[in-house]
């Protein structure tokens, strides 16, 4: 049962990403860069493009189980931009109840949980590997293969004679 432990992690946190990169992109690339100008972060149109291109991608990329090592270190640097920058003041709770009035609960800032948790998965699912139906899997497989065969025909070489597999 534990291999398919990474298939709901995958799931989620690629979802999570996506989802974070459609709502900056529903609301339009200039407005997510104009909070970054106010934050002072340099080149900030060229950022938010980067910032809304490794959501999605990353994120897709992540649910599919592709390149989930190299994706992980430009998704992990965004949640670590937005801890510091945003979420850090706030403390570590996610959810900072106010009041509940007959509109329903008024919450406050966000903390910087579900970042370190993001950041938990990416690295769980990197040092852990993808599970089944990973795109990984599939590649890593290949070149297993490709690497496997190669070293039986140097072996055959080495003896003199030459096999076809």
């Amino acid at each position: 049962m534990a291999r398919w432990a990474p298939i709901p992690v995958r799931l989620i946190v690629g979802y999570g990403f996506m989802e974070y990169g459609f709502a900056k992109l529903s609301k339009g690339v200039d407005s997510f860069a104009n909070i970054l100008q106010a934050m002072g972060v340099p080149d900030p149109h060229f950022m938010a493009q980067l910032t809304i291109l490794t959501e999605l991608l990353g994120g897709f990329a992540v649910i599919l189980g592709a390149f989930v090592a190299i994706v992980s270190l430009p998704m992990a640097a965004v949640l670590l931009v937005a801890t510091f920058t945003v979420h850090l003041p706030y403390g570590f709770s996610s959810i900072k109840l106010l009041a509940v009035t007959a509109s329903g609960a008024k919450f406050g800032p966000v903390g910087y949980e579900v970042n370190v948790l993001y950041i938990a998965c990416l690295a769980a699912l990197v040092l852990g590997g993808s599970g089944p139906f990973a795109v990984d899997g599939l590649i890593g497989g290949a070149i297993s293969n490709r690497r496997r065969d190669s070293e039986v025909v140097v072996l055959c070489e080495e003896h003199g004679r030459i096999a076809r597999l």
